[in-house]
C-alpha cells in the first residue's frame, strides 16, 4: 500500500513536468505547420497591397483620398518590408506638403521615423523625431510619438553595450514611455503594452508576466498585439531563469508573426537560440534559416549582422554531428564484422559437434533457425542504422553516399581476402593489398566534398580571390575544382576553425597546415587578422 501511495504521490509530482512539454510541443508543431503555409499568409497581404496601391494609382484628383490610401499602404509594409515602406513615407510626405497640411506632414514624418528604426538606422531615426513638431499631432498620433522616441532610446542602449552611456539611454526610454502614458486609456492595450515596457526598464519582473495575463484577458487584441506582447513576456521569463515558459510565448510569438505575415521580427531568430541551446538542431537550423530569410527580405540591417553569428554556429555545429556520425558508422562497421566472425565461428563448432551427434537432427534444426534469427536480426539492425542516419542535408547526404561506398568495398575486399585466403593463395593477397591506392580514395573524398560545397558556394573561387592581388590569386588546375589553400579555407567558412581538425579530415600534420595558413594570409591585400572574418562573411547561394 505504501509503494501504491508513493507511486502516485511521484506520479502527481510528475503531471506538470508532462504538461508542459505536451504545450510546448503542440506549440511547435503548430508552429512548423504554420510556416508551412507561409507563403499563402503572404499572398494574404500581397492581395491587400495590390488593391491599395491600384487604387492609390487611379486617384488623380483627390489629395486628400490619396493621403489616406498611401497612409494604408505604408501600415501594410512597415513590419512587411523596409523599402517599399519607406518608398511610400516619402509619397505621403510630398503629398501633406502639397496640400499645405502640417498635421499631416508631421504624420507622415513619423511614419518615416518608425520604419527607419525598425531598419537599424538609429542616426536618420533621431534626426527625423526631432524635425516632428507634436503640438500638431492627435492624441494618438503623440502617442506614438514619445513611445517611439522610448523605443529609440532603449534600442540604442541595447545596440550600444557601452556601461557609461546605456544607463542614460534607458533613462530617457523610460522618461518618454511615462510621456507616452499620458496619452493612453487605462486598461487599453496601448497603456499595458507601454507598463510593460517600463517593467522591464525597471526591473519589475513579475510585474511584467502580470501585465502581459492582463493583455491577454482584453477582448479585441489583434494577432500583431500578441506577437509583440508575447515577444517581450518571453525575455522577461528568460530574464527569470524560467527558460520553458519563454520557449512556450516565443512559439506563441513567432506563430502569430507568420499568420500576420510580419518580417520585422526577433521571435522566430531567438527561438532558433533557444532549439540550438537544447540540442534540437534541425528545428534550430529551419528556424535561423527562417530569420535570416526574414531579416533579408525587410532589410534589416542590424538583424541580419546578429543572425549571421548565430547561423555560423549552428551550420559548424552541423559539420561537427556529420563528422560524428561518419566515426560511428565507421565504428558500427566494424562491430558488426566481429559479430559476423562469432557467428562463423559459432557455426563452425556446431558442425563439429554434429559430426560426432549423427542422431542429433532436431538439434541442427534448432541451430540453423536460431542463426536465421540471428541474421535476420543483424539484417534488420544495419537497415535500422541506415536508416537513422538518414539527414535530408547536401553534407550529411555526401557523407552517407561516401561511407556506403567505403562499407562496399570493405565487403568486398573481405570476401575475396576470405576466399583467396582459405584457397592459400598468399600471392594474390599481396597483390590485392598493393592494389588499394590510399591516394585515389582520398582524392575522391576531396573531389565530393569540393562539389558538394561547391553547389552551396558557387562564388567562393571568385570572392576568395578578391582578398589578393591578380598575381597572387589561386585557381584550380583543370583536373581539380579546388586546391588544397582553397579546401583549407572552404573548411574554416563552414565553422571549422580548429587546425588540428582540419589536419585530421584533410590528412595533412598540423604544422602543414598552419604553413599554408600563414602562406595565404601573408599573400593577401587584408591584415592576417582580418582574413579569416572576411572569409566567414562570404555567402552561400
Amino acid at each position: 500500500m505504501k509503494r501504491v501511495l508513493l507511486f502516485c504521490g511521484l506520479l502527481v509530482c510528475l503531471l506538470p513536468c508532462f504538461a508542459k512539454a505536451d504545450a510546448a510541443s503542440g506549440l511547435l508543431a503548430e508552429l512548423n505547420g504554420t510556416l508551412a503555409r507561409k507563403q499563402e499568409y503572404d499572398a494574404q497581404r500581397w492581395h491587400r497591397i495590390a488593391i491599395l496601391t491600384a487604387a492609390f494609382a487611379s486617384n488623380k484628383r483627390n489629395d486628400d483620398a490619396k493621403f489616406d490610401l498611401g497612409l494604408r499602404i505604408y501600415e501594410e509594409y512597415k513590419a512587411f518590408k523596409y523599402d517599399s515602406a519607406f518608398v511610400y513615407s516619402q509619397k505621403i510626405i510630398r503629398i501633406a506638403e502639397q496640400l499645405n497640411s502640417p498635421q499631416k506632414t508631421e504624420v507622415a514624418k513619423l511614419k518615416l521615423a518608425f520604419i527607419l528604426l525598425s531598419s537599424g538606422m538609429f542616426k536618420e531615426t533621431f534626426e527625423t523625431l526631432d524635425s516632428v513638431r507634436p503640438d500638431l499631432l492627435t492624441e494618438t498620433d503623440k502617442l506614438d510619438f514619445y513611445f517611439l522616441k522610448a523605443r529609440a532610446y532603449n534600442d540604442l542602449g541595447d545596440y550600444n553595450q557601452d556601461q557609461v552611456y546605456r544607463p542614460a539611454y534607458y533613462a530617457k526610454a523610460l522618461a518618454y514611455a511615462d510621456t507616452a502614458l499620458r496619452f493612453t486609456r487605462p486598461g487599453s492595450y496601448d497603456y499595458l503594452s507601454i507598463q510593460e515596457f517600463r517593467a522591464i526598464k525597471t526591473g519589475n519582473l513579475r510585474g511584467g508576466v502580470a501585465i502581459y495575463n492582463q493583455i491577454r484577458r482584453l477582448p479585441h487584441i489583434t494577432l500583431h498585439q500578441l506577437a509583440v506582447s508575447a515577444s517581450a513576456t518571453a525575455y522577461i521569463y528568460g530574464l527569470l531563469g524560467q527558460e520553458d515558459k519563454a520557449f512556450e510565448l516565443l512559439l506563441v510569438s513567432a506563430t502569430a508573426d507568420v499568420k500576420t505575415a510580419t518580417k520585422e521580427t526577433v521571435a522566430i531568430f531567438r527561438l532558433s537560440d533557444y532549439c540550438y541551446r537544447r540540442g534540437d538542431l534541425e528545428n534550430a537550423y529551419t528556424f535561423i534559416k527562417e530569420a535570416r530569410e526574414e531579416a533579408a527580405f525587410y532589410k534589416a540591417r542590424q538583424r541580419q549582422i546578429e543572425i549571421s553569428h548565430v547561423f555560423s554556429l549552428i551550420e559548424g555545429q552541423k559539420i561537427n554531428i556529420i563528422e560524428s556520425q561518419r566515426k560511428s558508422l565507421k565504428t558500427y562497421s566494424i562491430i558488426i564484422t566481429l559479430l559476423a566472425l562469432f557467428v562463423a565461428g559459432f557455426v563452425f563448432i556446431i558442425l563439429k559437434q554434429l559430426r560426432k551427434l549423427q542422431k542429433a537432427g532436431k538439434l541442427i534444426d534448432v541451430t540453423n533457425r536460431e542463426l536465421r534469427e540471428r541474421n535476420r536480426d543483424l539484417r534488420q539492425l544495419n537497415v535500422g542504422l541506415n536508416e537513422a542516419n538518414k539527414i535530408k542535408e547536401e553534407y550529411i547526404g555526401y557523407y552517407f553516399h561516401n561511407n556506403s561506398q567505403y562499407i562496399d568495398k570493405i565487403e568486398a575486399l573481405k570476401k575475396s581476402l576470405d576466399t583467396l585466403l582459405g584457397n592459400k593463395q598468399y600471392a594474390t593477397v599481396q597483390k590485392l593489398a598493393d592494389g588499394i591506392n590510399i591516394k585515389k580514395e582520398r582524392n575522391e573524398l576531396f573531389k565530393g566534398f569540393d562539389t558538394v560545397f561547391l553547389r552551396l558556394f558557387p562564388h567562393f573561387i571568385d570572392q576568395f580571390n578578391a582578398l589578393f592581388k591578380e598575381e597572387d590569386q589561386i585557381h584550380p588546375p583543370e583536373d581539380q575544382l579546388m586546391t588544397t589553400e582553397l579546401r583549407i579555407f572552404a573548411l574554416i567558412r563552414l565553422g571549422i576553425a580548429d587546425s588540428e581538425q582540419i589536419s585530421r579530415m584533410l590528412g595533412y600534420s598540423i604544422n602543414t597546415i598552419y604553413t599554408y595558413k600563414t602562406r595565404v594570409k601573408n599573400r593577401s591585400i587584408l591584415p592576417n587578422e582580418e582574413f579569416e572574418a572576411r572569409i566567414q562573411a562570404i555567402e552561400a547561394v
